[in-house]
């Protein structure tokens, strides 16, 4: 389960706040939390639980950050592949830079929802699963999270400068 699904944990852990600096030993202990359930697992569905179990990780870090009330500076940019050059590296770390300022403003329980749906493409049913929550809510804060989203992605002025570089 480790090689398969450990990059989509860690994505996941980021793109819900975890800082890049403590992902890797989130992503740990979302593994070593899933074996000691590995009897609750079901065949097929190890994702699922994985990333819900990321959920409550990231829940966890998120609530243990906002008690030390540490303040998070720029993060160091992540190491770079070898084939985009250095300009679409740019591009690319200040759009996912971006992505996670813009994740940061939306309430953790709006923001695990549309991580799952928008960025990992779980279906709501397997959402509502996961993070046991009725169907009915996780459409509500999904619905709820893409409106927070589009209203803080038209409020900032970094995704004109971001298309105007690509385009």
């Amino acid at each position: 389960m480790v090689e398969q699904f450990y990059a989509v944990v860690w994505r996941t852990l980021r793109r819900l706040g975890v800082a890049h600096a403590d992902a890797e030993d989130v992503a740990q202990e979302v593994f070593v939390s899933a074996s000691r359930r590995l009897a609750q697992i079901e065949v097929g569905k190890e994702r699922a639980f994985l990333l819900a179990v990321a959920v409550h990780h990231a829940a966890h870090a998120h609530r243990s950050r906002l008690r030390r009330r540490e303040i998070v500076g720029a993060s160091l940019p992540e190491a770079p592949h070898p084939a985009p050059g250095p300009e679409d590296l740019a591009d690319r770390a200040r759009a996912r830079e971006l992505l996670y300022r813009l994740l940061d403003e939306i309430p953790f329980d709006l923001r695990a929802v549309f991580v799952l749906y928008e960025i990992e493409q779980m279906t709501m049913a397997e959402i509502a699963t996961s993070l046991e929550l009725p169907s009915g809510t996780v459409a509500s804060r999904l619905r709820r999270a893409r409106e927070g989203f589009l209203e803080l992605a038209r409020g900032s002025t970094e995704i004109e400068e971001l298309r105007g570089e690509t385009q």
